[in-house]
């Protein structure tokens, strides 16, 4: 199994989540147990980019990643059922960090989606839905807060109406009473997902064992649902201990 796998997804995969791990440890650390850091800061530029580097990779990476699954409803279902969980859990036990709509329910909404529209999906070619997936992400980045546009430059503002239903799921929210600590909705993150998947139709990379030297990431990347379920527990339960101590 290992030798027909795709090894650079593998290693693509390992590198996000390590790099997940990283950003989430120095969140928790700076903004849930209050210690001051000279550097980290949420609203930084350097900081927005290594975030966005995280969920780009992810959702990328998951796009193409769909095209190579034998039951991806299976596998949307399963990520379905892990975000419910979440959802609880951080409602329920951490209700500043709630969790509403974020990267593990946008992951299985785009796979069932994506399941769904597989038929229309594969009669477009490849390179023109790329095209449309990429400039649909570029153009709708900023739907959530309220305008097109992407990232500091704001094409046109939207209706307000349009935000009062709280559709939030899809990329909608009415942001005077909706919050998620983790938020990824449909719109603009499901084009971005779409790009990944059809790359996967232009481009295949090598199968087979992964160097040496990065059989680790490798290793992290064949696991990525497992690890980010326990990481946060993990984590803050480290820092908790770190912060007690000191």
């Amino acid at each position: 199994m290992t030798a027909k796998r795709l090894w650079l997804l593998d290693v693509l995969r390992g590198a996000a989540l390590l790099n997940m791990l990283a950003y989430h440890a120095l969140y928790d650390w700076v903004y849930v147990f209050g210690h001051v850091s000279s550097w980290y800061d949420i609203g930084a530029a350097g900081c927005h980019m290594w975030q966005q580097y995280i969920c780009w990779s992810f959702i990328l990476v998951s796009g193409y990643s769909f095209t190579l699954a034998r039951r991806p409803w299976k596998n949307g279902l399963l990520v379905a059922g892990c975000a419910v969980v979440l959802t609880v859990v951080t409602v329920g036990f951490m209700p500043s960090e709630s969790i509403w709509f974020g990267v593990l329910h946008l992951n299985a909404a785009a796979v069932l989606l994506s399941w769904a529209l597989r038929p229309l999906l594969e009669k477009c070619p490849a390179g023109l839905g790329l095209a449309v997936s990429a400039l649909l992400f570029v153009l709708t980045n900023q739907v959530p807060q309220g305008c097109l546009g992407f990232e500091t430059l704001r094409l046109c503002a939207l209706p307000k109406a349009w935000y009062s239903p709280n559709w939030f799921w899809l990329g909608l929210p009415d942001l005077t009473k909706f919050y998620s600590a983790d938020y990824f909705p449909l719109i603009p993150w499901l084009f971005l997902f779409w790009c990944g998947l059809f790359l996967a139709r232009l481009w295949r990379p090598r199968a087979g064992l992964a160097p040496r030297v990065l059989r680790p990431l490798a290793l992290v990347g064949r696991h990525t649902l497992l690890v980010y379920m326990l990481h946060q527990p993990v984590l803050y339960g480290a820092l908790w201990l770190g912060h007690a101590l000191c």
